[in-house]
């Protein structure tokens, strides 16, 4: 959409004034713009438009030292300490490979671009055609706040304007029926997966939806698990000190936090992971459908929690910690099995 800042900043600062706890991203709900035309609103007045390559923007990000990654969805934030380094491309896609810092990225998901200062935090924010965040770069203590200064200075836009136009996605197309669905063979592909990134493909080629195709998977590899499971595991991985991974993605970047889990707190309907370089926060109240999933993988079964909103869609996914060429741990299907009996 088109608008001027004027007539946002007015609405902006009504919808804050009866919402004053909200963040930028519900208030733009609220509003119903984006959450892009927010931050372009203040352009000039602490935030600056940012153009160049997205994919050499990263690789500078790794000059700032330790910063913090935050990567969410509508209903989980995944906020990790660390620094961006081993950062490469392949085309459009990225991959940063930090123990830390661990991100797959997708650029062509990536269109507008800011440097951000708000209530004194500076930051480095990135959207989609669309407007919504797909990622954002917080500066913290430990940062190298000359290196973030010479970042905007660098890829400062000419054009410092404070309106943007945004492009909505076409709507999801509907799910096929089970009738139209070569079920066999999906089943059959299920069982021949040789690493789990190949369920994407599988999901692509029999043309199902992610939900769907758990619901269609072959017999003993997926259960439907009560919605407060997460709880479970979490609680048992912390109490035994088992290194989990968890999943975060926005339609530009998967985020992951691989290493344990400590302080576990409830905060109204939020579900947080408090500790030192890694927060999670996890709206309860929009699970859905939970799932525990295995897939087959040249180094053995490899299990995970997943879990989705009322559309649909991913909000989480937990695994053990693992690596390619490594099995998963014994100790996390372990807890899988107390937990959920699976």
């Amino acid at each position: 959409m088109e608008t001027t800042s004027l007539s946002i900043r007015e609405q902006y600062n009504a919808a804050k004034e009866a919402n004053p706890k909200s963040r930028i991203r519900d208030i733009s709900r609220i509003m119903g713009v984006s959450e892009a035309d927010l931050v372009a609103m203040n352009v000039g007045e602490g935030n600056t438009v940012l153009e160049g390559d997205f994919k050499e923007m990263i690789k500078d990000v790794t000059g700032m030292g330790r910063v913090m990654a935050l990567t969410r969805n509508d209903n989980v934030v995944h906020e990790r300490k660390g620094v961006y380094n081993d950062v490469s491309f392949q085309g459009m896609v990225g991959l940063v490979l930090d123990p830390d810092i661990d991100l797959r990225l997708f650029m062509m998901n990536w269109k507008f671009g800011f440097a951000v200062s708000e209530g004194g935090r500076q930051s480095l924010q990135f959207f989609d055609k669309s407007g919504e965040a797909v990622h954002k770069i917080y500066m913290i203590e430990d940062s190298n706040m000359d290196a973030y200064n010479a970042f905007i200075e660098k890829y400062k836009a000419a054009d410092q304007v404070s309106t943007i136009t945004t492009e909505a996605y076409p709507a999801d197309t509907a799910e096929l029926p089970d009738s139209d669905i070569d079920v066999a063979a999906f089943r059959e592909g299920w069982l021949n997966m040789q690493d789990t990134h190949e369920f994407f493909g599988l999901m692509g080629k029999y043309k199902l939806k992610r939900t769907q195709a758990l619901r269609l998977a072959p017999e003993g590899h997926v259960k439907l698990v009560p919605n407060d499971t997460v709880r479970g595991i979490l609680e048992a991985a912390a109490a035994n000190q088992i290194p989990v991974m968890v999943f975060i993605g926005s339609r530009g970047c998967i985020q992951i936090h691989t290493g344990e889990v400590n302080n576990l707190v409830t905060t109204g309907p939020w579900y947080n992971v408090l500790d030192p370089d890694f927060n999670m926060h996890l709206r309860e109240d929009a699970i859905v459908s939970s799932f525990i999933v295995k897939k087959p993988s040249v180094d053995g079964i490899v299990t995970s929690l997943e879990i989705f909103d009322a559309k649909g869609e991913m909000i989480v996914q937990f695994f053990g910690k693992r690596k390619p060429g490594i099995p998963e741990l014994e100790s996390w299907r372990e807890i899988v099995k107390n937990v959920t009996g699976f």
